[in-house]
């Protein structure tokens, strides 16, 4: 094992805790916010179904991510490395500033940016990024329209119901968010996967792309470590900002975001698990009435949405010629 793919390795794992910490937030901030669970129970529960998800649900968005959108024998170490540095630069920064920001966009941003500056965009498969900016760019609609659907739904069946009816969607929330832990570790985990998948071609480590069990498990044992650190400030944005999570809209919004990132974990699309939470919860709060929602905070999250992309891409263009002539 080469000393260059031993650092590969050690940064994506890095970016992967940093997503993991990051995104614990979408994963826990509903239940905490709702009095569902308590926070050390909520993180504790969400990191054990983030560290299992992978193992039962395949592979499909590491294939998508490692191979789908560039030749892995095109790429140089020196791409992936930019790449990881871009998001994990764009994670930090977005945490700090409490954004609830995508990872999974910062990552795609990274590698097509570092891409686009060692090989010309050229290089890139039009069809495999289509797919993934397809998913990207779909999946927060379907979570506001899904999150308001689910709403409605849930109203029409409660209805006339007493209040003793939200002790019911407590409870509910221990399923609906096992759902969201498993299809969030099923999703994200697997980019740290095809990254470091791509890297054992890229360093000769391997003939061909594949994602060995050893990839599978340090990606997700990452992951599950920094979701149980939890990502406090983002965690208050999801939990308190948007407007006052009571169960019913804690429940339904879990349940949509559940559907949607595991329906596209098993389709190969790499989805943002923040931006399908934060929509479903929208969507969930505006099922009641629009004036519940506070927008300007779902307009600030919107803005991130809409910068990480190029942001990131821009920032692994300039890792890239930094790291260049470094690795070679």
């Amino acid at each position: 094992m080469s000393s260059l793919f031993i650092v590969i390795i050690a940064v994506a794992l890095l970016s992967d805790f940093l997503n993991g910490v990051h995104d614990s937030s979408n994963i826990v901030a509903t239940m905490i916010s709702s009095r569902s669970l308590s926070p050390p129970k909520a993180l504790g529960m969400a990191a054990v179904a983030v560290l299992v998800g992978p193992f039962l649900f395949g592979v499909a968005v590491a294939t998508t991510i490692g191979s789908e959108i560039v030749d892995p024998k095109v790429v140089t170490s020196a791409v992936i490395l930019s790449a990881l540095c871009s998001a994990t630069l764009w994670n930090l920064l977005t945490w700090r500033l409490g954004w609830p920001s995508s990872t999974s966009h910062a990552l795609i941003g990274g590698l097509v940016g570092a891409v686009g500056a060692a090989k010309g965009l050229t290089a890139i498969h039009p069809m495999g990024l289509e797919k993934v900016l397809l998913a990207l760019f779909i999946s927060p609609v379907l979570g506001v329209v899904g999150g308001y659907l689910v709403l409605k739904t849930l109203y029409f069946l409660a209805r006339g119901a007493s209040p003793r009816v939200n002790a019911v969607f407590k409870r509910g929330q221990w399923l609906t968010s096992l759902a969201l832990a498993l299809s969030h570790g099923t999703n994200d985990a697997q980019k740290t996967m095809g990254i470091i998948a791509m890297a054992r071609v890229t360093t000769g480590m391997a003939d061909q792309f594949s994602v060995p069990p050893w990839v599978i498990l340090v990606s997700a044992a990452a992951m599950a470590l920094g979701t149980a650190t939890g990502g406090w400030r983002l965690i208050r944005t999801l939990g308190r900002k948007f407007y006052q999570i009571r169960p019913v809209h804690a429940f339904g919004s879990q349940l949509t975001s559940a559907g949607i990132i595991l329906g596209a974990a098993l389709w190969g699309g790499p989805v943002s698990t923040t931006h399908v939470v934060s929509s479903a919860i929208v969507g969930a709060g505006a099922a009641e009435r629009l004036s519940k929602v506070r927008w300007k905070v779902a307009q600030e999250i919107a803005i991130a949405w809409v910068l990480t992309i190029p942001v990131s891409a821009l920032l692994a263009a300039l890792f890239h010629l930094l790291l260049h002539d470094v690795i070679g």
